[in-house]
């Protein structure tokens, strides 16, 4: 979920690339924006309230779509991914750790660490029919896919096998969408000084503030009302995961103006791509699931 004040990306499927429709100040289809973002939200809740391996079967399909679009994303620009193994590694990584935490026959951070160095070594082979011109690029390429998305994203898969599982993931993702949210709408209220001009000149100080006060407010609440924690230590979880959602955003951020695109892809009316909404929480996954295991023990 991109950082919430970037107005700045083309919002329908088919649009041309890097020519944004107008659809005024909030710069994307709003109504189509919200209906994607809430039934995403309500969809991946509900799967955490009754039907975990849903939740879990949908995240991994979430990681390899992202993974696809980085890797044609990077084709653009010369750069040839090994593709198909970081896919397989990705749903491999994320639907295995959760099946050996509920099998408890392997040790599902065991089974996650074997899987990403495969993963990792195939990578490397898989390029080698290709010669050498050009192989460390390509190989930088897949390394990157692989250690920014499966591995960032298995975080999420490893807050879900501790105690009370469901509620740490849907508290990590309460904050971010808070944060997202309160973000955005203050920035296109308010946003008058840019925070990142040279990466994403839509992103303003303004924006920033209005989601840490709202992803922060959300973390409180969620640690205060279902952890029964020090209302402190929600502050602790809500600075920690704005902060390295904002930076999430903007190396996605990064990427994209690296590659010369707008979007990843229009997969997601009113969105973009899908690696458009993973970028906060990719970065932000690993900083939630470090903080809920110190102050909740269990993680």
């Amino acid at each position: 979920m991109a950082a919430a004040d970037d107005a700045s990306k083309p919002t329908t499927p088919g649009s041309t690339p890097g020519v944004a429709r107008d659809h005024g100040r909030a710069g994307r289809n709003l109504p189509a924006a919200i209906a994607v973002g809430v039934g995403l939200f309500l969809l991946l809740v509900i799967t955490l309230g009754w039907f975990n391996l849903g939740f879990v079967i949908i995240m991994a399909a979430a990681l390899a779509l992202g993974s696809i679009e980085v890797s044609q994303a990077m084709h653009k620009i010369g750069i040839r991914t090994a593709i198909i193994p970081i896919v397989i590694g990705t749903v491999a990584i994320i639907i295995g750790s959760y099946v050996a935490h509920v099998e408890e026959r392997v040790n599902s951070n065991l089974w996650m660490l074997g899987i990403l160095g495969m993963t990792v070594s195939i990578s490397l082979v898989w390029r080698m029919p290709g010669g050498s011109e050009g192989y460390i690029r390509d190989a930088s390429g897949s390394m990157l896919i692989i250690g920014w998305i499966p591995f960032l994203g298995a975080f999420a898969s490893m807050m879900l096998a501790g105690d009370q599982g469901p509620v740490r993931v849907i508290t990590f993702l309460v904050v971010i969408v808070l944060s997202d949210t309160g973000g955005y709408a203050v920035g296109v209220l308010f946003g008058k000084h840019p925070m990142a001009p040279r990466i994403s000149p839509k992103k303003s100080w303004e924006g920033f503030a209005g989601s840490l006060f709202f992803g922060t407010a959300g973390a409180v609440f969620m640690m205060v009302i279902f952890f029964e924690e020090a209302w402190w230590t929600g502050l602790v979880l809500g600075v920690g995961l704005v902060l390295a959602g904002a930076c999430g955003d903007l190396v996605e951020s990064l990427v994209k103006r690296d590659i010369g695109i707008k979007d990843m892809s229009s997969f997601l009316p009113g969105h973009g791509g899908v690696m458009d909404r993973l970028d906060s929480l990719l970065l932000a996954a690993p900083v939630g699931w470090l903080v809920l295991l110190i102050f909740v023990p269990g993680g």
